[in-house]
């Protein structure tokens, strides 16, 4: 069945990330990047990557696993390498109804984590329901060639000109024509050319144009 695709807002949220390997820590570090309240659970943890943890604020707890853990938890990934603990985490997730990924395993995944081409607020996600996680990031490797740092800058000030037209343009066809239009290769290519004080002036000149 296909799966419901979301960007989820964790800014604030807790999240449990049980593991201490490197894999633990590439999840806790995505984790950290979106803002959420990361706690780790590991019976040890290597020093280089412990640094890693409190530099990037995360809770440690050097424990066995306990299903006590869990609670307030928004969701909740298993990285240990032991197949049995990653299985009794799913279970007790599904009974505190919190959204689990185990790692490398997708039949114990309630979601995936996709691979990423981040750009400023641009972000494209790619997933392949958990069967190949290697041809998603093949995927993203080509994606990144063609998106650049442009296209995140691109998206700041389309953002800023859409809150412009929404309060000077009452009429929401037109509207929706115009940002339409904005958000067009033909578009993009302007910015790339002119940079983003041209842009902004060919937008206030469409824009009139419309308010005519």
């Amino acid at each position: 069945m296909a799966k419901y695709p979301i960007f989820l807002e964790m800014a604030g949220r807790r999240a449990v990330v049980i593991g201490g390997g490197p894999v633990a820590l590439r999840k806790v570090q995505g984790l950290a990047e979106a803002g959420a309240r990361v706690t780790v659970v590991a019976e040890h943890i290597l020093p280089e990557i412990e640094e890693v943890l409190i530099q990037l604020n995360a809770e440690i707890i050097l424990s066995r696993y306990r299903k006590d853990f869990l609670v307030s938890a928004a969701l909740v990934i298993a990285a240990t390498n032991n197949p049995d603990l990653n299985r009794r985490i799913y279970e007790d997730c599904q009974e505190l109804e919190i959204l689990c990924n185990v790692v490398d395993q997708p039949e114990l995944c309630d979601f995936f984590v996709p691979a990423v081409v981040k750009r400023g607020d641009l972000q494209i996600a790619i997933g392949t329901e958990g069967h190949c996680p290697a041809y998603a990031g093949h995927l993203r490797q080509k994606l990144e060639e063609i998106f650049t740092d442009a296209h995140g800058r691109f998206v700041d000030e389309l953002a800023k000109v859409r809150t412009h037209i929404i309060e000077t343009i009452p009429d929401s066809d037109q509207r929706k024509a115009l940002l339409g239009k904005l958000a067009s290769d033909e578009s993009f290519h302007y910015f790339a050319e002119h940079g983003p004080e041209g842009w902004r002036r060919h937008c206030d000149e469409m824009i009139r144009q419309c308010s005519v």
